[in-house]
């Protein structure tokens, strides 16, 4: 671990689309360092997130879900917003492309809003999930893509909205993370081996990468940033 195992102690947490993935790395995370975490998700997860994390199902695509989730949370410090699918190919179908932005982008807005007034009493701070896809497109993710690009702007848009709260509104932008989600890609050396070709650092990154940099928009090192896309892709969107 990086930061000093009490960073956060004294704060709370909450992490949607936390029950797998990079948002349970980021959830275990905050706990270790000392924050009181809410875990938001649907089904049972994947086994990895700490017992000392609060669990909860919450459907990021219904108010009356998220509301009812964040019932009994009276304050909150840090939001994250790691709730997210992606469908590819079949993203050209119209309806899943809504889908893919109802989770994804919607979702993102409607967990902020949900959160804004717990946060302004704290002075706490948002963290997205945007993609390196925000910055350019994917011929098979139509959706994924349009949704990140979304998620980048609406984060600029609520860092200036949410200043006067005291709020700050950042997003990392992961690319070429070893998860479930890439398995294929880093099984299959003809398609691995052009990405790595072009990511300056020469391997393929951690949902750990992700999350030790997302701490740090969360830290007090970081407390005159806000509306910052931070890249975590070992310099591939730059090569």
């Amino acid at each position: 671990m990086t930061y000093q195992a009490d960073l956060f102690k004294g704060q709370r947490a909450l992490v949607a689309g936390a029950t797998q993935g990079i948002g349970a790395v980021i959830a275990n995370h905050l706990a270790a360092l000392g924050a009181e975490v809410t875990a938001l998700g649907l089904g049972g997860g994947d086994g990895t997130l700490h017992a000392a994390v609060d669990v909860r199902q919450a459907d990021v695509t219904s108010a009356q879900s998220l509301d009812a989730a964040l019932a009994n949370i009276d304050q909150l410090d840090i939001v994250f917003n790691c709730a997210g699918i992606i469908q590819r190919g079949a993203e050209h179908d119209i309806e899943v492309f809504q889908k893919v932005l109802a989770v994804n982008l919607t979702g993102t807005m409607r967990v902020c809003t949900a959160t804004r007034e717990r946060l302004k009493a704290r002075g706490g701070c948002i963290v997205n999930t945007a993609s390196m896809l925000s910055f350019f497109g994917g011929g098979l993710v139509p959706g994924y893509a349009a949704s990140k690009g979304g998620v980048a702007q609406l984060t600029k848009s609520l860092a200036i909205a949410y200043a006067p709260d005291g709020i700050r509104v950042n997003a990392i932008a992961p690319g070429w993370i070893a998860t479930p989600l890439t398995q294929a890609l880093q099984d299959d050396p003809a398609r691995a081996g052009p990405i790595l070709a072009r990511t300056p650092m020469g391997r393929w990154g951690t949902p750990k990468d992700v999350a030790e940099a997302a701490m740090f928009l969360c830290t007090p090192a970081a407390a005159f940033m806000t509306g910052v896309i931070l890249p975590v892709d070992g310099g591939y969107m730059v090569s």
